[in-house]
């Protein structure tokens, strides 16, 4: 019989799980708390809506294409490596080139540029609230990740010093 695998698990951590499995079920739930979630601003009015359709649809597809660049681009870089989890594959290599050049975590990037493109362009002030929950959600995951990271290719530190978390050249 051969010997069992080594689980190579960090140890248990006071509250996301292992791997961070409690991490992605909380993604899980802002995602559809924003897709379910009624657009509120009490400020709208049609004239301000009308006013407003071309920049807001601007800001919508350059948003959409920023996304979809990074959720792109960002899941091919990983390819066998990516995982739903925060906690890194045993057998992943890390990835600094191509968008992984541009921005850390392009694909936490994807999903909140998906979201201030819909804020944007809906205008919606219960959408706007949720993103900063998710923004501040993402940068947490992103920390316990990149700790994770740093026990595995301590060459990340040095990489995480010269590239920006989310948004190229600002976070």
């Amino acid at each position: 019989m051969p010997p069992a695998p080594i689980d190579r698990a960090p140890p248990p951590a006071a509250w996301h799980g292992r791997r961070g499995e409690l991490l992605v079920a909380l993604q899980f739930v802002l995602f559809f708390a924003f897709a379910l979630m009624s657009r509120w601003n009490p400020w709208l009015t049609p004239d301000l809506l009308a006013a407003t359709m071309v920049p807001r649809l601007i800001i919508l597809a350059a948003c959409a294409l920023v996304a979809l660049a990074f959720g792109g681009l960002g899941s091919r870089a990983l390819r066998s490596y990516i995982t739903p989890l925060p906690y890194p594959v045993d057998h992943s290599q890390l990835v600094t080139s191509g968008v992984y050049a541009i921005v850390r975590h392009p694909l936490y990037s994807a999903l909140l540029f998906a979201a201030l493109g819909w804020i944007c362009y809906t205008l919606s002030l219960s959408h706007l609230a949720l993103l900063v929950v998710a923004f501040l959600f993402f940068d947490y995951k992103a920390g316990k990740e990149e700790g994770w990271l740093i026990e595995r290719h301590p060459e990340y530190q040095a990489y995480a010093a010269r590239v920006k978390k989310f948004v190229p050249f600002i976070y």
